[in-house]
């Protein structure tokens, strides 16, 4: 974990030395950038495993860089760090690529929290883009380029729908981790109101009847945050 490297960009100097400083104590290599522009000058010039972003900048915003960053790299984790809490910005935040999102006051242990999560998951190849298509979850075996799930690989499969079968995929690839709403549907609904929202709840419902089969398989909803696939050991 020491050889970590992140990226963190932030223009307010006190609050960037500390979080710095904070990670720095936590084994992570931490490279400080004060703005938008040296934070892409930064990114093009080296190598890192993540970057935090704020999302207000002068010059520059975390919105803008991360769209630079996602041109040339679609893979780096980004999180974003913001004053703004509308959903129309978190949102916006998910659509240009980012892994996470925190609100400004936030728990530096939930951010450490988040960074470790995120990269144990990019280490074990399990990313939101994962070209993954076969998943083992509990006694069931779920291929979802067939849009199939069943009890082992030889059981009579539940032919799933589309959106059924993307949303199951996505529980699967975060499988013992949160799921966020709002990156579930703007990845497969595309957008995020009332009705989606809804439609989505129903969707979760589906897929709970399909899993229970296996007692040791559950669908936890995580108020205000999202989903979370439990696999009981």
């Amino acid at each position: 974990m020491g050889s970590k490297k992140i990226l963190l960009v932030e223009d307010d100097p006190n609050f960037g030395i500390v979080l710095k400083d904070y990670l720095g104590l936590n084994d992570y290599h931490v490279t400080h950038a004060k703005d938008g522009i040296e934070g892409l000058i930064m990114f093009k010039n080296n190598s890192y495993d993540l970057c935090i972003l704020d999302v207000m900048m002068p010059r520059k915003d975390g919105f803008s860089l991360a769209q630079d960053i996602r041109a040339t790299d679609k893979e780096v984790p980004i999180i974003f760090l913001t004053a703004k809490t509308l959903k129309e910005d978190v949102l916006k935040g998910y659509s240009v690529g980012a892994d996470d999102y925190l609100n400004k006051p936030f728990d530096s242990e939930v951010l450490l929290y988040k960074i470790k999560a995120i990269l144990q998951r990019k280490d074990s190849g399990k990313t939101s883009d994962s070209e993954q298509f076969e998943f083992v979850i509990g006694q069931f075996f779920f291929n979802s380029k067939l849009r199939h799930l069943s009890i082992g690989e030889k059981g009579e499969p539940q032919k799933l729908s589309p959106k059924e079968s993307k949303l199951l995929r996505m529980l699967a690839i975060h499988k013992n981790d949160l799921m966020p709403r709002e990156l579930a549907l703007t990845k497969i609904w595309r957008d995020d109101n009332y009705f989606t929202s809804r439609s989505m709840d129903v969707y979760i419902a589906k897929l709970r009847k399909y899993l229970k089969g296996d007692e040791g398989v559950e669908i936890l909803n995580i108020h205000g945050e999202g989903f979370r696939l439990l696999e009981k050991s």
